[in-house]
């Protein structure tokens, strides 16, 4: 069955971000590596580059980039630590990108970069009403996910660990409860992913898609690292379809014990 998000068909399960590559011609190769029909973009980030002088020659580079690889662009309130400032960036991000896709995020802490969940669903609220397909980057606390959804989102966006932490899926328990809760409903992994093996894991788990940004861009080799998360996308969503066997605290013999002979020795 073809992912959907706010009725539009994706064509992959691995969204990237944009930061932190090395250079723009590294990012292009490795979005073509990943497979990736979906990148990130931090209104923050482009505004400042805008603000600086940069936007004549950066700006319009890396929007041809961005033409070049025929992906959708999710544009992020990156960075932003209020309701207003939230909102604000989201109304902006609509009139630079012409959509209504906006991933929110609502910062609470510097050090954890944790979500402002009562932030986070008021500015949901406010951007859902006002005709945006709003995409939150929160928890996997099941109370706020309830609200998201009440306040008119269709997808939720837990955190697997915090940003750029690398630490893989910090609660997998909490992560399970919430597919297991919310069946239906569209759930990416976002933040904190930073081997295959992180997103192999979620997507056995049932998740319908992960978002990474920093474990490909700060490899060694980029390129090879987002071909290896497409790899691993791949396989742990190919497990979860198939059935994943579930773990035992015994041996279980492969060969049946029925029917086996036994010699006696004098």
């Amino acid at each position: 069955m073809m992912l959907e998000f706010y009725g539009q068909q994706v064509a992959s399960r691995l969204l990237m971000g944009t930061a932190l590559f090395p250079s723009p011609d590294i990012l292009q190769k490795a979005v073509r590596a990943s497979h990736a029909s979906i990148v990130t973009v931090s209104v923050r980030r482009e505004a400042a580059s805008a603000q600086s002088g940069q936007s004549s020659q950066s700006g319009q580079g890396f929007w041809e980039l961005i033409r070049q690889l025929d992906v959708r662009v999710l544009p992020n309130t990156a960075g932003c630590k209020s309701v207003k400032e939230a909102v604000t960036t989201a109304k902006m991000a609509r009139e630079l990108f012409e959509t209504n896709w906006i991933k929110l995020e609502v910062i609470a802490n510097d050090d954890t970069l944790q979500p402002d969940l009562f932030g986070l669903v008021e500015a949901a609220k406010i951007l859902c009403d006002e005709g945006f397909e709003v995409f939150p980057y929160t928890t996997e606390d099941l109370g706020a996910a309830e609200r998201l959804l009440e306040a008119g989102c269709e997808i939720l966006m837990p955190w697997g660990a915090p940003i750029g932490s690398a630490r893989g899926l910090n609660n997998p328990f909490a992560l399970e409860s919430m597919r297991a809760y919310f069946p239906d409903t569209p759930l990416i992994i976002d933040a904190g992913i930073g081997a295959p093996s992180h997103a192999a894991r979620a997507m056995e788990m049932g998740y319908d898609a992960v978002l990474l940004n920093t474990a490909i861009a700060k490899a060694g080799d980029p390129v090879h690292m987002a071909k290896a998360f497409a790899g691993a996308i791949e396989a742990g969503r190919s497990a979860f379809l198939a059935g994943v066997m579930e773990p035992r605290d015994m041996a279980s013999p492969s060969t049946p014990v029925a029917g086996t002979p036994f010699f006696k020795l004098d």
